[in-house]
């Protein structure tokens, strides 16, 4: 069950994909709000984040102010590999783009502003294709 370690591996097969839809970092007081299923969990000493569907935030009242769309690195990198966060940050950074990173078990997951995702995705398979 042990992922990628290998660099060169990594890039040239991250696959990256957009998920559907619009998603929002938030704060949530007192716990997980009804109706609110989030994907992306962090408890800071500042309270909850919390990563959710727009539509959701929306309808249970939540603020926020940064709109990102969520796109999945489909290599299963393991979570001692060294240098794939740097190198995928740096490209969207070249191309002017922030990028929040989340590791997760099986892959990495990168939060985007949503009106740029798609060119995101496109940077991120030039890299591919060029570390191929």
């Amino acid at each position: 069950m042990t992922g990628e370690t290998d660099l060169r591996n990594l890039l040239s097969g991250m696959r990256p994909e957009l998920n559907p839809g619009r998603y929002v970092f938030t704060m949530a007081e007192g716990g997980v709000p009804s109706g609110v299923t989030p994907v992306v969990t962090v408890a800071e000493q500042e309270g909850l984040t919390l990563v959710v569907p727009q539509a959701e935030a929306d309808a249970a009242g939540m603020a926020y102010d940064y709109v990102a769309g969520w796109i999945t690195l489909r290599v299963h990198s393991a979570l001692a590999a060294v240098g794939l966060t740097a190198a995928v940050s740096r490209a969207l950074a070249d191309a002017g783009l922030s990028c929040n990173v989340v590791a997760a078990f099986h892959h990495d997951h990168l939060f985007v502003p949503y009106e740029h995702a798609e060119r995101a995705v496109e940077v991120l398979r030039r890299l591919a294709h060029e570390t191929a």
